[in-house]
């Protein structure tokens, strides 16, 4: 008995060490919530709009494709109808300077945290390859859900909240609900 009582301290120590696990000290996530709370109330009373980040990407893409392919911009109604709403260029979007802020503030903060550096978080059961794999493919799947949806965690779900819209609300639930509903097949990755 002494003995595996041994073995298994050895291996929590070994285990410990082997993938570095070093405690982080993180903002309360009540207090984190407030100020997001705070942040989006501001948000809607100076522009009348919500949060949101894929807008920004949406506009990228327009400029993108008008600069590659300006031919096909001029004979696509998506593009004809977006580039209408926004006469001045697609990257003066005002989404496009509020992703670009969220940037810099998140790099602001790891400075001053002393949390900046460049790593890969993945479980110990999987390669690096199967992380970055996975993450670019829920990646380009909740992109696609976004453009389905008119609108991203940020600004369907929150923003919609905020005002208590249906759609907000629904939109909150179908991606707590299907996080739920899928964490169970992919918890592998992460466990």
């Amino acid at each position: 008995m002494k003995n595996w009582k041994t073995k298994n301290t050895n291996l929590k120590k070994k285990k410990k060490s082997e993938f570095n696990m070093k405690p982080t000290k993180y903002m309360n996530p009540y207090l984190a919530g407030f100020f997001l709370g705070l942040l989006l109330l501001l948000t809607i009373y100076i522009t009348g709009r919500g949060l949101g980040a894929s807008g920004a990407v949406k506009s990228g893409v327009v400029a993108t494709v008008e600069s590659v392919a300006p031919s096909h911009t001029e004979s696509a109604t998506f593009y004809k109808d977006y580039l209408n709403e926004h006469k001045e260029g697609p990257l003066k979007n005002w989404l496009v300077f509020e992703v670009i802020g969220v940037l810099i503030g998140a790099f602001l903060s790891g400075l001053i945290s002393n949390r900046l550096n460049l790593s890969l978080e993945h479980s110990p059961k999987i390669q690096p390859r199967t992380r970055i794999i996975g993450a670019f493919i829920g990646g380009m799947l909740f992109a696609l859900g976004a453009q389905f949806g008119r609108g991203c965690t940020s600004g369907a779900a929150l923003s919609g909240m905020a005002v208590m819209s249906t759609g907000g609300i629904i939109t909150m639930m179908a991606i707590f609900g299907g996080a739920y509903a899928f964490a169970y097949f992919f918890r592998k990755l992460w466990i």
